[in-house]
């Protein structure tokens, strides 16, 4: 247990941002196991209230789709995922070309495996256009990552970890 601790101590934000990440991967991988007809229940469930809360602001909502939810969700979920995986990766600093590579892999290995498992699962296909907004979600979380600690470096007057 202590020797635990102690890798745990050296290595926290390491293990933290490490099981941060896979618990999302899970989460996503779950989501594609869910068979058609729960799925659109969910999406169905969101809409609702996305439609109830436009109409109660006095917005019209007629435009907001199933579709729309469903793609909406996809963008987010895998923008989460580029956020985890760029601080994920920062933290076990590997060298440039090789973290380049490796983020740039998983961007596209974690969403074909997604949609791969969707082909499996009842009344759900694998669909082409869903791994590119997938990458796009996942390049935009990275961004957003990288923003995030060029920023915080900045008003730390630009010091290193």
């Amino acid at each position: 247990m202590e020797a635990f601790k102690e890798f745990f101590g050296r290595h926290r934000a390491r293990v933290l941002w490490t099981a941060l990440l896979l618990l999302h991967i899970c989460f996503i991988y779950h989501n594609s196991l869910t068979p058609a007809v729960i799925s659109s229940q969910q999406s169905g469930t969101v809409l609702a209230l996305a439609r109830a809360i436009l109409s109660g602001i006095g917005l019209p909502e007629a435009w907001l789709t199933e579709h729309i939810i469903r793609k909406t969700a996809h963008f987010a979920e895998y923008a989460l995922l580029g956020f985890l995986l760029w601080n994920s990766l920062r933290c076990y600093r590997p060298a440039g070309p090789l973290w380049t590579a490796l983020q740039a892999w998983l961007t596209v290995l974690i969403p074909l495996v997604d949609e791969t498992l969707q082909l499996v699962t009842e009344g759900r296909s694998g669909q082409v256009d869903d791994v590119w907004l997938d990458i796009a979600g996942v390049c935009f979380g990275t961004l957003f990552a990288f923003a995030v600690r060029q920023l915080g470096r900045r008003r730390a007057g630009g010091g290193e970890d």
